[in-house]
């Protein structure tokens, strides 16, 4: 379904963007004949997400991953990981793409991570139609525990659903949100004024969403939560974000207890991510809030109470392979 393409999602309520006058205008119709189908309707545009082409530059720097197929509430997550060691797990915004992530990877490949990253549900060529943050945030805990991640990095709506994760108790030694929005509520209001919904309407797709997502869009307020999360953060923001504004970040790191904030000039919302300094001061930042095996090294397995290298992993296992065998 095309549509949702030309409808922006933003929390910039300042934006004058408008969804093209045909779907202005059979809402409209629709909203004055038949208000509980327009709320139903309405409910589905904002949960589909566009699907767009895969430029060249990240179809090359997928090639030389590994490709692992993540199954995920009947059907399959796409993900890549790329080297050896602590996993970090690298989540893209709404819209976005596992590949769009990739330029993160050399930093973190320096620094003695692997890095996996993949397709959200309904985005790049993993399975589903639709999505919510807390749907990324299920996607994001599943890819974690499949690939036994350390840390991870979030843009925009990845963030979001990094932070749901997190508060349902995926583990982290780190956590990097690059650009990420304060609530879904400054969405849901930039999506109603862009198809131009009635008040009923956008009050009966407002309910609708929140029955599906369990809560009113208003509680899920990343600085109101983040008292209750641990995980080491650095917030990575551009002053200049049109599309995110950089308060939302910084009020996320003010609330969220020990954080850091990195302030960028220039980079937008998206470009932000292809920016050596941003990678290399999340690279850095990760690296040294690993948690370490007794012998000094990043952990790449084991419990937080235990943690492990994986040197130290096979020692352990051959040793006690060696034990049970005499």
């Amino acid at each position: 379904m095309a549509v949702p393409v030309s409808i922006p999602k933003s929390t910039n309520v300042r934006s004058t963007h408008r969804a093209p006058w045909a779907i202005r205008a059979g809402m409209a119709a629709m909203g004055a004949l038949a208000p509980p189908l327009a709320a139903r309707l309405g409910e589905r545009l904002f949960m589909t997400p566009p699907r767009y082409r895969s430029p060249d530059r990240e179809l090359e720097a997928l090639t030389g991953a590994e490709p692992l197929a993540v199954p995920f509430q009947g059907g399959r997550l796409q993900a890549w990981r790329f080297g050896e060691g602590p996993a970090v797990l690298l989540m893209h915004g709404w819209g976005g793409r596992g590949g769009q992530m990739t330029p993160l990877v050399p930093a973190l490949l320096e620094k003695g991570c692997s890095v996996v990253t993949f397709d959200a549900p309904a985005h790049g060529i993993s399975s589903g139609r639709l999505a919510t943050v807390p749907l990324f945030g299920e996607a994001a805990a599943e890819v974690a525990a499949r690939v036994g991640a350390r840390a991870a990095i979030g843009h925009s709506m990845g963030a979001a659903g990094l932070s749901v994760a997190l508060l349902r108790g995926l583990h982290l030694d780190a956590a990097v949100f690059v650009a990420p929005p304060r609530s879904p509520a400054g969405f849901f209001g930039e999506f109603s004024r862009a198809l131009g919904l009635r008040p009923g309407v956008e009050r009966a797709t407002r309910e609708r969403l929140e029955r599906r997502v369990g809560m009113p869009l208003t509680e899920f307020d990343m600085p109101r939560m983040a008292g209750k999360q641990s995980a080491p953060l650095l917030v990575v923001h551009d002053q200049g974000d049109r599309e995110i504004p950089w308060t939302d970040g910084a009020a996320i790191a003010a609330a969220w207890p020990g954080a850091r904030m990195m302030t960028t000039k220039g980079l937008g919302h998206r470009r932000i991510l292809r920016d050596p300094d941003v990678a290399a001061r999340a690279a850095s930042f990760i690296e040294e809030r690993l948690a370490r095996c007794g012998c000094g090294r990043p952990a790449s397995q084991g419990s937080p109470l235990e943690p492990l290298c994986s040197g130290c992993a096979l020692e352990r296992e051959l040793f006690d392979r060696a034990g049970r065998a005499a």
